[in-house]
């Protein structure tokens, strides 16, 4: 089960973007996939569980046909519909998985990927969000990086993932100034200047990296002035691809992913995966 890629399917709009992205993964890697779709939302109430079972049963119908028109198309495929808090149990089926893919929430329930969010935290694989359709022209495959052991961990999916995909892979880095409350006045141009520096250094010490590993993977490098997630959203605007990394699982980290990943993930611009 280590290798399997688990989808999880809903009635969202986004949930059938989700399962072909999964699929054709699946194709290009020879990973089995499991359809994983959970009944959410009762609370105990006095006559619900004949509702919710009516609910599950028609939900499993059309879980069972769409996993058999995936295995007709020679995907290897399996399928679970269960009962229960849909955040928590797919974080739980994501602890034997490769890789969890989820779409995002309908756009008119507030910020979008908010359970998205939840289960990238929580999760013990990487987290793919698909949102729903769009008609902007894409290319490209972006990474966040600031030079952390979870931006490291992102290169290497992102890494992975264009060259899968055959796409360009876009090495992003955002710098901005501390905040200083107050007049402060100009901040002093050696600051800036050294800010940008140490930024550009970081972003042309991992494309030459990645250059040496993978010299036929056309690589671009971006460094730019601005809010880290801000930056990112930007360049996720037009890409194929967004990867980004997380908080780890340990203690309260465990419910965070931090603003640049959470932020990117409430303005979800395109497919984006958190990896941790």
């Amino acid at each position: 089960m280590a290798d399997t890629i688990i989808v999880g399917v809903s009635d969202a709009a986004a949930s059938r973007r989700a399962v072909d992205w999964a699929v054709r993964r699946a194709r290009d890697l020879g990973r089995p996939l499991l359809l994983s779709s959970v009944v959410g939302g009762a609370v105990g109430a006095v006559g619900e569980q004949e509702l919710v079972d009516r609910v599950v049963a028609g939900r499993e119908e059309r879980v069972a046909a769409l996993a058999a028109e995936l295995a007709a198309s020679g995907v290897s495929v399996e399928y679970t519909v269960t009962h229960g808090d849909p955040v928590r149990r797919l974080v739980e089926a994501s602890e034997d998985a490769e890789l969890l893919v989820i779409g995002s929430e309908p756009r008119g329930r507030g910020r979008r990927g908010q359970h998205g969010a939840r289960i990238a935290a929580g999760a013990h694989c990487p987290v793919v969000v698909v949102p729903e359709a769009d008609d902007v022209p894409r290319r490209g495959v972006v990474v966040g990086v600031d030079g952390s052991e979870t931006s490291n961990a992102a290169i290497a999916f992102a890494v992975a993932e264009a060259t899968r995909l055959g796409e360009p892979l876009r090495v992003v880095s955002a710098w901005m100034p501390v905040t200083v409350p107050g007049d402060f006045g100009v901040y002093p141009e050696v600051y800036l200047t050294d800010l940008e520096e140490i930024s550009r250094a970081n972003v042309d010490a991992v494309v030459q990296a990645i250059a040496a590993e993978h010299p036929d993977l056309e690589v671009e490098a971006h460094v730019d002035e601005g809010d880290p997630a801000g930056v990112i959203g930007d360049h996720a605007a037009s890409a194929v691809l967004t990867v980004v990394g997380s908080h780890g699982r340990s203690g309260f980290a465990r419910f965070l992913l931090g603003s640049v990943s959470e932020e990117v993930l409430a303005h979800l611009a395109t497919v984006t995966a958190v990896v941790r």
